[in-house]
């Protein structure tokens, strides 16, 4: 089967290194290739036929983002973009260079880490040593134990954990807003009290991640914290800016 399109990875800097025999998504891999259009350059491949959100292919999208990340800043494309052809990718990086630019001059020696805030499952005595009404309906429970009984014990526990997680994620978010340069909120992700990102300097990235991971301790009886990075900065471009071709595929 022949390829349906091109595919895009990123937009980078004009001139910016595409490490040799880079290889993107498809099976076999596609060989990776650059256009340029003024001062910008798009990194392609061929897309390959039926694309799917394989566990392979998402990898291999994610892989060469990063790889083209230690070159220098990226603006990257969210898995499946795929353009008709190359004169249709070239068109839109004339049409948007200005805003590109400026998007990738922010993005310069940052990376991306994602903190997600979950309900602490395993903190059920300390939250009854804490939550009075907890500790209520507990005790009704073992005196007069039932189904209604049990389940107002489970709704409140369960609130009472979503609120403390949504709580100590607040003091959290305060606590890291400081070291990043800038701060998106994520999309709403079910038992998630808290999904946030961070634009953080390269040089920093150790120093945050470990203070996240103290304050991650210092909350455990109230919330579960989720650290993934560094990654591609898609949460600090414009949702234009990622998708910057016809989409297919996804």
């Amino acid at each position: 089967m022949v390829a349906e399109g091109v595919y895009v990875y990123a937009v980078l800097r004009a001139g910016t290194v595409v490490p040799s025999g880079s290889r993107g998504v498809g099976s076999p891999p596609a060989l990776v290739r650059r256009i340029t259009q003024g001062r910008l350059d798009a990194v392609v491949s061929d897309a390959p036929p039926q694309l799917r959100a394989r566990r392979r292919d998402l990898l291999a999208h994610q892989d060469l983002l990063m790889r083209l990340a230690e070159e220098g800043p990226v603006l990257p494309m969210r898995f499946g973009t795929v353009a008709p052809d190359e004169a249709t990718v070239l068109t839109q990086l004339t049409a948007a260079e200005s805003q590109h630019v400026a998007t990738l001059d922010q993005l310069a020696g940052r990376i991306e880490i994602n903190v997600k805030a979950l309900p602490a499952q395993d903190a059920l005595p300390a939250l009854v040593a804490e939550e009075a009404s907890v500790r209520r309906l507990r005790e009704a429970a073992r005196r007069n134990p039932g189904y209604e009984a049990s389940l107002r014990l489970g709704e409140a526990i369960a609130a009472a954990l979503t609120r403390r997680a949504v709580a100590a994620g607040q003091r959290i978010l305060r606590e890291l807003t400081p070291g990043a340069g800038a701060v998106a909120a994520g999309p709403e992700v079910p038992g998630c009290a808290l999904n946030m990102s961070f634009l953080v300097d390269h040089g920093d990235a150790d120093s945050f991640l470990a203070r996240a991971r103290r304050l991650a301790e210092a909350h455990r009886d109230h919330v579960e914290l989720r650290l993934a990075g560094p990654l591609p900065c898609y949460s600090f471009v414009s949702s234009e800016a990622a998708r910057p071709v016809p989409v297919g595929g996804e």
